[in-house]
């Protein structure tokens, strides 16, 4: 029972090999390529096969080429849809066939080339009865143009309509004969006013051409007679469409498009207005806010629009409601409709995307690159649009209004009027179009246009009213530009589309605040500086206000001057993101790219000054005089073989110069401590504005929220607020990181500036650094046990004597613990100083420089030993006429950093907690300075 399975399955797989051979064999998928137009008059393509097949007996290809059709003189008995179908040849004394095919039958006159039957004009073709019966014989059926019918055979032949009416009106009959004037297919009376003739120009002011479009040849005239003498709606609606595709230019001695509708709109002066609309006129659209110069600003600032705008609250109001009333390229109204969804947006996108760019306070950007080819296929025809803004007013009654159209296409007497800076020369316009392929074409309406019109540059334009609490707004703006395509081969050529929303306000305010700042923190500014330069010739010991001085005084001018322009940006910056992202009625927008200016400059002043700041802090660091005093004393003699006497003496023990070494090397280490950890810094900064979001606050919208979801629209960043964003996080982390290196971190794990300090009193080493000619630092490490250079079983005695109290206190002072001073020494001290340490050098120049000859090395071993003796001999007031004393700083000193006494016969030491550190926090606040400004240079400006 189990081999039949088996078995049947050999079986199937044996027949399966020997049916379909084929499958063992590997195909070819390759087809030949045919496209209708390559079929023969006897073939059709195959939509299927993607092929042509050849058409059956007594058949050709149609009109479309994708099926067949039976030859003159037969009719067709089937069709089964497509190419299969069957003819029949017609009798001989019928040699004609019906429009539809399907029946023989006798023509009373010539036949077309498809054999069927042709009648002569103003003549109509009749194959069948009322009842839907086929004649045996076709009639030609004059159509009656007398009186009483007034009509004519339509385009197609097959029935009569009434003459066109203006035919009727001006002759009574369908004929307009002369002297009658016949234009567009309309018939005028020269007996009436008539419109001047009109010159069918299409201008192309972009690319410096003007040719005649067939367009306007052919309807210019009609339209602007129909409009002129009859009030016609939709002829007044085409003649201003093709003013609006003349960019609405003008020109006093030209007739074109807008200078007849300029002539209909003067002549029309007695009608009525338009709901009180001076510009709009009974009848005509309204294509202008006047023809006089400096209207546009009365139109933009003088009214604010009756409704206001909030971001929060229960009257929350972000949504602006456009609609636009849209019309074809004859004047026929088509709808009402709202622009969501793209309707000014030649750029593709989500609707979601698209619609954002109507949400309030929303900057929106989108940029976008079509083919020529698309837009003419999308758009064989110009659709217009005039713009209002819809809103509701305290009853909750609809209203709509206006929306002003600055076309930086327009020419008024040959002149781009509104691409002047001056609003007050532009000549605001109404109707807009999004592609002109029309008016392009020069003798065929049918074929390629030889050139389009594309608008290119769309812009949306807001003006929040100046010192509003509601979110009151002056009527938009639309800014429009139309490029100009010259087309040679549409499948190649492309162009670049922009849509864009901005929101402004007047920041004369804000600029004005700003101005107060930096006067009021600049004349502060100019205080410090010369307080410090005070403090510098105090501590150089020179009275003398020389080149120098005045050098040294703009340097520091030049660092607060930074902090001044710092904390203006970050203030200003802080402003900008807390009033415009918190605010519920708005009353602040954000500055517009081209206000930012001003902002930018600053930023760019701080860190130009604060870099040449850095500059001048490196440069006095590395030119500080620093010496460490060793106090070890030799700890008896030792007998010493005599080089070339061959005898032997006794010697001192020479002390160790390893201790010195390692201090030494230990206070190079200490150079790079920090209270704030740089690769922490960075990291955690990027980390909270990647990757929790912080960056987003940064966007030119209303949202505070982190997260922003993928599909919805991301607005662009605003440089203030993305500088404000990130000094902000720098400087509180840096903050935190300082707090906790100060109050944690020093005090319960490590404190290696202590450290230092501990270790130069185990090492019986002193620091003495002098970083002005009478100023400097001193680290008092006198070891209290008299040695350091001892054996490990002494220096653990020691220590423990010491944390038992059995021993004197480390302090420079008996029985204190002050290690650490700031030191001004007197003129006779530095003078003394200065002779011994001019033995190092040979003209001034550094003995590292010079010739490593033995003398050389010798003679600074002595200046060596000579230095420490001496300042040993200092700090142990054995020099009396240079001597010193010991006082704590007032707490002015503290606070202005300058010292009010003059060491004139003695030195003073004074009493500081951290004495080494008192340079790092200006240091650390420059490198947060210059690292925040790096960030937003680096990442925003470019």
């Amino acid at each position: 029972m189990a081999s039949r399975p088996a078995c049947s399955v050999a079986v199937v797989t044996v027949l399966f090999l020997l049916i379909f051979p084929c499958f063992s064999r590997a195909q070819t998928l390759s087809v030949p390529f045919r496209q209708p137009e390559t079929c023969g008059q006897d073939q059709y393509f195959d939509i299927s096969a993607l092929s042509c097949v050849r058409c059956g007996a007594h058949q050709r290809q149609d009109a479309r080429g994708t099926s067949c059709v039976c030859i003159p003189g037969f009719q067709m008995i089937a069709n089964n849809g497509g190419p299969d179908i069957i003819c029949k040849k017609c009798p001989e004394n019928m040699t004609g066939v019906t429009k539809d095919g399907w029946n023989c039958i006798s023509c009373p006159g010539s036949l077309t080339e498809e054999g069927k039957c042709h009648c002569p004009t103003g003549h109509i073709l009749v194959e069948r009865d009322v009842n839907g019966t086929v004649l045996s014989q076709a009639i030609c059926k004059l159509c009656d143009e007398n009186e009483n019918s007034f009509t004519v055979a339509n385009a197609l032949g097959n029935r009569c309509i009434r003459c066109e009416p203006t035919f009727i009106n001006t002759s009574r009959s369908c004929a307009c004969s002369e002297p009658n004037i016949l234009t567009g297919g309309l018939c005028f009376s020269s007996t009436r006013d008539f419109p001047p003739r009109g010159i069918s120009t299409a201008r192309y002011g972009e690319l410096g051409m003007s040719f005649i479009s067939e367009w306007f040849t052919k309807y210019l005239q009609s339209a602007a007679a129909a409009c002129w003498v009859y009030a016609n709606l939709t002829s007044c609606q085409a003649l201003g469409n093709m003013c609006v595709m003349n960019m609405n230019s003008y020109d006093s001695a030209t007739f074109d498009a807008c200078r007849l509708f300029q002539f209909v709109f003067e002549n029309t002066a007695g009608l009525r207005t338009v709901h009180s609309v001076s510009f709009w006129r009974q009848n005509l659209p309204w294509l202008f806010y006047g023809d006089q110069l400096g209207l546009a600003p009365q139109v933009l600032s003088a009214t604010p629009l009756p409704t206001n705008f909030s971001f929060k609250g229960q009257t929350q109001n972000t949504k602006m409601k456009f609609v636009a009333a849209s019309y074809d390229v004859r004047g026929n109204f088509i709808k009402w409709q709202t622009v969501e969804g793209g309707v000014l947006q030649l750029c593709p996108d989500t609707e979601r995307r698209l619609n954002a760019a109507y949400s309030f306070g929303t900057t929106y950007q989108q940029n976008c690159e079509i083919p020529i080819s698309k837009i003419l296929t999308d758009f064989p025809t110009p659709v217009f649009y005039d713009v209002y803004l819809e809103y509701t007013d305290e009853n909750q009654h609809r209203y709509i209004w206006a929306v002003p159209v600055l076309n930086l296409n327009l020419q008024h007497n040959k002149i781009f009027v509104n691409k002047d800076s001056n609003s007050g020369k532009w000549l605001l316009t109404r109707r807009i179009f999004l592609v002109d392929a029309l008016s392009g074409r020069e003798n065929d309406l049918g074929s390629q246009p030889r050139l389009v019109r594309v608008a290119t540059q769309i812009s949306l334009s807001i003006h929040l009213v100046p010192n509003t609490k509601n979110g009151n707004i002056y009527p938009p703006l639309i800014t429009i530009a139309y490029s100009d395509i010259d087309i040679k081969d549409p499948n190649s050529q492309s162009v670049k589309i922009s849509f864009s929303v901005t929101y402004e306000m007047n920041q004369g305010d804000a600029h004005v605040q700003t101005d107060i700042a930096l006067g009021v923190l600049g004349a502060l500014a100019v205080l410090s500086s010369l307080l410090k330069t005070a403090g510098w010739k105090r501590r150089i010991g020179s009275p003398m206000i020389d080149l120098q001085t005045v050098m040294k005084f703009l340097v520091y001018y030049a660092g607060d001057l930074a902090n001044v322009f710092f904390i203006i940006t970050v203030g200003t910056g802080l402003y900008w993101l807390i009033f415009f992202k918190a605010q519920k009625s708005i009353s602040v927008l954000l500055p517009v790219p081209a206000q930012e200016n001003r902002f930018v400059t600053y930023v760019a002043c701080a860190f130009a000054l604060k870099a040449l700041q850095f500059l001048h802090k490196l440069i006095s660091q590395i030119t500080i005089d620093i010496f460490f005093i060793d106090w070890e004393r030799p700890k008896g003699k030792v007998l010493k073989a005599v080089e070339g006497e061959g005898g032997v003496r006794s010697a001192i023990v020479p002390v160790s110069i390893w201790r010195t070494y390692f201090v030494a090397n230990e206070w190079n280490e200490i150079q790079t401590v920090r209270k704030i950890n740089p690769l922490f810094q960075v990291f955690t900064v990027l980390f909270l504005l990647e990757v929790v979001g912080f960056k987003n606050l940064a966007l030119m919208d209303s949202s505070s929220s982190l997260s922003r979801s993928p599909p919805s629209y991301i607005a662009p960043y605003s440089r203030i607020l993305r500088y404000a964003v990130c000094t902000a996080l720098w400087l509180v982390i840096g903050i935190i990181q300082i707090v906790f290196f100060a109050v944690f971190y020093e005090r319960f794990i490590e404190d290696k500036i202590r450290q230092f300090v501990d270790l130069c009193c185990m090492s019986n080493i002193s620091v003495f650094l002098l970083s002005h000619k009478c100023f400097g630092y001193y680290i008092h490490g006198r070891s209290v046990h008299g040695h350091a250079d001892t054996n490990m079983e002494e220096m653990n005695l020691n220590l423990k004597r010491e944390a038992e109290n059995l021993c004197s206190q480390r302090g420079l002072v008996p029985n204190t613990e002050g290690q650490t001073f700031q030191i001004a020494i007197s003129d006779q001290m530095r003078q003394h100083y200065d002779r011994i340490h001019e033995t190092l050098t040979k003209k001034n120049g550094p003995a590292r420089l010079l010739s490593p000859s033995a003398s050389t090395f010798e003679q600074s071993i002595k200046a060596y030993h000579t230095m420490n003796k001496f300042l040993g001999s200092f700090i142990d007031h054995v020099h009396k006429e240079m001597d010193y004393f010991i006082k704590d700083k007032l707490l002015l000193e503290r606070i202005l950093g300058v010292e009010f006494m003059e060491p004139m016969e003695k030195s003073i030491f004074y009493n500081a907690v951290f004495c080494i550190m008192e340079t790092k926090p200006l240091f650390l606040f420059m490198i947060c300075c210059s690292s925040v400004l790096w960030i937003w240079l680096a990442k925003i400006l470019f």
